[in-house]
């Protein structure tokens, strides 16, 4: 089941570009009386889960601080996409997994090379996270935006019109929204093939304008 969202007036216009991408008349209101737009409403909050799934360098953090509760427990929120410990060697004995305690109605971290819940032996129970969030619709990239809208009307094409034109079509738009992201996230990212650590200082290579500057 997909996140539930908190803003309905921002995601309006998202849903209408779907429905119009498959030939469907807009809408006012997220009436999800309406099949085909229950159907755009959910599909835009499945594939926006899916898509920040992947860890973007908007909504993926490092080394983020949080303490756990009394019983050196931590309970992973609904907006956490993926959660692991950060790589340091404090944790370096440690492989956690989400899970279900028994018994309990929250998720947990769960320690796989220890067997147990309790993450951390500090008196603090401060622990440090490598965390990918799930954010509402008004808090993503525009690129980011016009991807998943993208890709969500080509899966609402195939399940309400069913016609393999259109949705080669509405496919190929996908292709090219998704270029359109990654490149934002290549830019965004300040990446480099020398692989320095998170937060550490990059290598700025020589650029040809530089010259001009002799």
């Amino acid at each position: 089941m997909p996140f539930p969202t908190t803003n309905a007036t921002e995601e309006l216009p998202a849903i209408n570009e779907i429905l119009a991408s498959v030939g469907q008349a807009p809408v006012t209101t997220l009436d999800q009386t309406n099949p085909d737009v229950a159907i755009a409403y959910n599909t835009l909050l499945t594939v926006s889960r899916e898509v920040q799934a992947e860890g973007w360098t908007f909504n993926t953090e490092f080394n983020v601080k949080k303490t756990t509760d009394a019983n050196k427990e931590f309970v992973i929120p609904n907006n956490y996409l993926q959660i692991d410990l950060s790589y340091n060697s404090t944790n370096s004995s440690k492989n956690v997994v989400r899970r279900r305690k028994p018994g309990e109605p929250n998720t947990k971290l769960y320690d796989k090379y220890n067997h147990t819940y309790e993450i951390t032996s500090e008196a603090s129970g401060d622990i440090e996270l490598d965390i990918v969030f799930n954010y509402d619709w008004i808090d993503l990239p525009i690129p980011i935006q016009d991807y998943i809208v993208a890709k969500s009307a080509a899966l609402v094409s195939s399940r309400i019109v069913g016609d393999s034109n259109q949705y080669k079509i509405l496919q190929q738009k996908e292709f090219e929204s998704r270029a359109r992201a990654l490149e934002y996230e290549c830019n965004q990212g300040d990446y480099t093939y020398f692989g320095h650590p998170e937060g550490e200082n990059y290598y700025n290579s020589y650029q040809p304008y530089q010259a001009l500057y002799r």
